[in-house]
């Protein structure tokens, strides 16, 4: 059935994915803005940001796993997961460095230092920038396939630092952020018995 949708996936330009990607963001930005996010419209703020981030970095991790076990190709589209993710992620942290701690800069570091939930975001936000930096072109040209692969590895912990992070947030434990740790599990899984499972198939 989801192998019958990769030659209609792959009619989609990859353009439509960052247009549709950044809707909620243009979206959740505006409303902040204007008041029509509730009570607290900041909260809700850096939470859309940074659930939107999370979404994109796991669609971008979990594009391997699709291809390879429901054969649905979205490899065309899994830069624009990463950088979708990375953009929401820096949304995330204006927000919060901005509007919640006004550039106050001595107090946002010590914040950084106290809070640990805070710390691991900022650890996952510092691993995204040189994948967000390298998720082009001209990067893939010049850097070696090898050292490529070894710095966008770290799309896997940088995303576990996340579902950590949001965990941490809420202070508590509902569904949704165990959901989502659950799933970045699982694809760290995966990738994890993948290698193992190549090596046990091999003749002795």
């Amino acid at each position: 059935m989801l192998q019958s949708l990769s030659p209609l996936v792959r009619r989609v330009p990859v353009w439509t994915v960052y247009v549709l990607g950044l809707a909620p963001g243009v979206w959740v930005w505006y409303a902040a803005f204007n008041n029509k996010l509730g009570a607290d419209p900041l909260a809700a703020l850096e939470h859309e940001t940074g659930i939107w981030a999370l979404r994109f970095l796991i669609a971008a991790l979990a594009v391997t796993p699709l291809l390879r076990l429901l054969k649905l190709n979205l490899i065309k589209f899994r830069r624009a997961f990463g950088l979708l993710g990375f953009y929401y992620a820096l949304m995330h942290l204006v927000a919060w460095v901005w509007l919640d701690r006004g550039l106050l800069w001595s107090a946002i570091w010590a914040e950084i230092i106290k809070r640990p939930y805070i710390t691991i975001g900022m650890a996952a936000f510092a691993v995204l920038v040189p994948l967000a930096v390298t998720s082009n072109n001209l990067a893939v040209r010049r850097i070696q396939a090898a050292t490529w692969k070894r710095i966008h590895w770290w799309a896997y912990p940088a995303t576990l630092l996340g579902a950590v992070h949001f965990i941490l947030v809420v202070k508590r434990w509902p569904p949704e952020p165990m959901i989502y740790l659950g799933i970045v599990v699982a694809l760290l899984a995966w990738r994890a018995w993948k290698p193992v499972k190549m090596r046990l198939a091999k003749p002795a």
